[in-house]
């Protein structure tokens, strides 16, 4: 590829955003031709910017334009010509505006100007880098100064997305759901710097048809702490490590004035102690490269007998976090005394599960974990918990995935839980699966609370599930 299509850099966003499928073309242009997506100002269009775009999209289109450069542009996708209506209706551009992001002022006077309009359905796919290329203000295509190779890797909207939102376009559909797209620019607005605004924009995005349903893998705004967890706990920082083993476990999802990060622990007192949703009691220990003595689990019990008192303490989960080797006393200390004694490295991989899949760690299944045998040293079960939840995950991952390429395949809007369930028997499934069970882990996807599929019920176990958006795997 060796061309680029000028286009305003506010309508590229969208494309690229996959808000809308369109664009106008000054001229006709064929079915099938390819080319970039070139970026430029707004002197192309016919109306100034606040008249040309719709107010809900405005906020968007004026930061595309300010992040202009006067010399070179950043073309980051290429484009598929489906294609080219000629539009001389003006009955039709009102409804036009609601699919896109003009106003209707623009679209008729684009009409009123030209006498038609090069209405142009456009595929979009990413580039796998961004190509910078020196400024051109001449032409409705511009000429690249190097070959362009691509490939249809990176589709910004999916196959069954794309064939939606082209029927919508074709038949003049209004959208599905448009207070939801308001929500979803009021929503954008925020999201540039907080990370819980910017995840639900993209799940609004995704449930709108206007991404892929493939979201980064990512912590979320705790992620510089908890990458700390390990480094502090191998160093000879002890006050640090503290804080950061309550911030851990407020993360985790415990509760109580024990686990206060900026309140001073130590000697004088628990180092960690958690009310909700059950009692655990907890001692740290950085260390460099030292052994843990064994004074650190008989620190815990004693300090925790004489604040908890007896019957208190016996009813707590007991847990050391020591980066250290225990000798030999401090081992069978903590074992007979059925303390569970975890390096840091374990504690950040429970946290770090959390943070990038909320509510993945159940309480109440760690503490099934933390009561049982063997104690001491505990870093094998703890990660066998939570390896199990990576299993979960993958396995959750691995229907959503398979119920999304099933109805691309045969083109349906839902699937039936038997054609889903032969259909996993022949996918490399990660684990046997009895149709029951997968009826249940579906309910579970499709439940408001995680939103992954939707759910048209039925009687007698014939319910029908549709998807919303990807569950990326652990």
């Amino acid at each position: 590829m060796n061309t680029a299509l000028r286009l305003p850099a506010p309508d590229v966003e969208a494309l690229i955003q996959g808000r809308m499928i369109a664009a106008m073309s000054q001229i006709f242009l064929n079915p099938r031709r390819q080319f970039a997506l070139y970026s430029s100002d707004a002197s192309i269009n016919l109306l100034p910017t606040e008249h040309y775009y719709r107010s809900d999209f405005l906020p968007i289109a004026q930061s595309a334009l300010a992040q202009l450069n006067s010399e070179t542009v950043l073309i980051k996708a290429w484009a598929k010509c489906e294609t080219c209506q000629i539009l001389n209706d003006a009955e039709s551009l009102a409804a036009l505006s609601r699919l896109t992001v003009w106003t209707s002022e623009a679209l008729q006077e684009i009409l009123s100007q030209r006498g038609h309009i090069f209405l142009v359905y456009l595929r979009v796919y990413l580039l796998p880098q961004p190509l910078e290329v020196p400024v051109n203000t001449k032409g409705n295509f511009v000429s690249l100064p190097n070959l362009l190779t691509i490939t249809e890797s990176s589709p910004v909207l999916s196959d069954r997305v794309f064939s939606q939102r082209r029927q919508q376009l074709e038949l003049r559909q209004p959208p599905l759901h448009p207070e939801l797209e308001e929500l979803q620019n009021a929503i954008a607005q925020l999201s540039a710097d907080n990370p819980a605004a910017e995840e639900l924009d993209r799940d609004i995005k995704i449930f709108l048809g206007w991404g892929s349903g493939k979201p980064a893998k990512r912590l979320d705004s705790d992620e510089s702490w908890i990458e700390k967890i390990a480094q502090i706990g191998n160093s000879s920082d002890g006050h640090t490590f503290e804080k950061l083993v309550r911030k851990g476990f407020l993360k985790l999802g415990f509760s109580g004035s024990g686990l206060d990060p900026n309140s001073m622990g130590g000697a004088g007192g628990m180092d960690f102690y958690c009310d909700a949703p059950y009692p655990m009691v907890g001692e740290c220990k950085a260390t460099k490269t030292e052994k843990v003595p064994d004074g650190t689990p008989a620190q815990l019990l004693k300090i925790g007998m004489n604040h908890l008192g007896k019957s208190q303490y016996e009813r707590s989960i007991k847990l050391i976090v020591a980066a250290g080797e225990l000798n030999f006393y401090a081992n069978r200390t903590a074992t007979e005394n059925q303390m569970n004694v975890i390096r840091p490295e374990t504690l950040q991989r429970l946290v770090e599960m959390q943070a990038q899949h909320k509510n993945s760690i159940n309480l109440l299944e760690l503490k099934q974990c933390l009561q049982q045998a063997p104690f001491g040293l505990a870093d094998d079960k703890v990660n066998r918990y939570i390896d199990k939840i990576n299993q979960d995950i993958k396995l959750r991952s691995h229907l959503i995935q398979l119920l999304k390429k099933h109805l691309e395949t045969t083109g349906e809007e839902t699937v039936a839980i038997d054609a889903l369930h032969v259909a996993y028997l022949y996918s490399s499934p990660p684990q046997p699966l009895k149709r029951e069970e997968m009826h249940d882990i579906l309910i579970e996807l499709s439940s408001p609370l995680t939103g992954y599929l939707g759910r048209k019920k039925g009687g007698d176990g014939s319910d029908r599930f549709y998807f919303l958006r990807d569950l990326p795997a652990a």
